[in-house]
């Protein structure tokens, strides 16, 4: 739960222990914009915030599921301007995510990276409980592969925002949210499963 603008002062904090980290990112928008209503910090600037702090490697930041509307005719240039890797969700349409998790797993290295993980990086055919919903987003499975595919990185941390259970009245959005959690604790290091 909480929307994405708590990623900030979590990466506030793991910058200060572990020095830039890499990012493996799972949302529908890029969460780089500058402002809003004029502020700039909203769950829509996150990663602005942290890239002028100096908290993330940009070389080793990944953006997956990234998809919708824009008020910007290139709603992805200042991610990749920052070296992020921008994976739209059209190129994950249909097909399993093992391929591009290998290459996560080789951008990312043995340094410290960080999840996060947005609900709406999802379908809202699976997941309608966010504020911010976007058609022709990932499927549980692919957000399985994606997690269990960061399994054995130098993970320092991890969140999962953005649920929103009072607008799904099935509660899915919260079940899937709590499983994914709960795979992003299975990879933690040390941690071990069966």
């Amino acid at each position: 739960g909480g929307d994405h603008t708590i990623t900030y002062p979590i990466l506030q904090a793991v910058a200060a222990k572990h020095g830039p980290v890499g990012l493996v990112h799972v949302d529908a928008h890029t969460d780089t914009g500058d402002s809003a209503l004029g502020e700039k910090i909203y769950h829509g600037t996150p990663f602005r915030r942290c890239v002028e702090e100096g908290l993330l490697d940009c070389s080793r930041v990944v953006q997956i599921g990234i998809r919708g509307s824009s008020y910007d005719p290139d709603p992805y240039k200042y991610s990749r301007d920052q070296g992020f890797r921008v994976v739209p969700a059209e190129e994950c349409w249909g097909k399993s995510l093992v391929s591009l998790m290998g290459e996560v797993r080789t951008q990312m290295g043995d340094k410290p990276t960080y999840i996060s993980f947005d609900i709406d990086g999802l379908d809202p055919a699976y997941a309608p409980g966010t504020g911010t919903p976007e058609i022709a987003g990932l499927t549980p499975a692919q957000a399985l592969e994606i997690i269990r595919g960061c399994k054995g990185l130098n993970i320092v941390g991890c969140d999962l925002v953005e649920v929103a259970p009072m607008y799904d009245v099935s509660g899915n959005t919260a079940l899937l949210g709590a499983n994914l959690l709960f795979e992003m604790l299975c990879i933690l290091p040390g941690v071990k499963t069966m």
